[in-house]
């Protein structure tokens, strides 16, 4: 396995471990403040292997897609991106599923 394959892996499975945790912080009248904080932690993990991912082959044409962070600049919008959809998903919670939880 070559080290693109293996952090683009990484990065794939930080995202499905994020996701999953995400929705089990959630059950049935419970709310798991840890389980939710290590749903934002893989999200923000999964961002920074996707920046050393896109700083290491951008632009070596290992892949079209990584390819396109070629800059600089794109290449810091994946932080930016991982940190925008934490602070998002966060407001959505705090605003939407909380209130549903403390009125129980």
């Amino acid at each position: 396995m070559t080290p693109f394959t293996l952090l683009a892996v990484a990065a794939a499975l930080f995202f499905v471990a994020h996701v999953f945790l995400l929705f089990t912080s959630f059950g049935r009248g419970t709310y798991n403040k840890k389980k939710y904080l290590w749903s934002h932690l893989t999200l923000w993990i999964c961002g920074g292997i996707l920046f050393a991912l896109a700083s290491m082959y951008a632009g070596t044409g290992e892949s079209p897609i990584v390819d396109v962070f070629d800059t600089p600049v794109k290449r810091w919008l994946i932080i930016v991106v991982a940190f925008g959809l934490s602070a998002i998903a966060h407001t959505i919670v705090k605003l939407l599923v909380m209130p549903r939880y403390q009125a129980r």
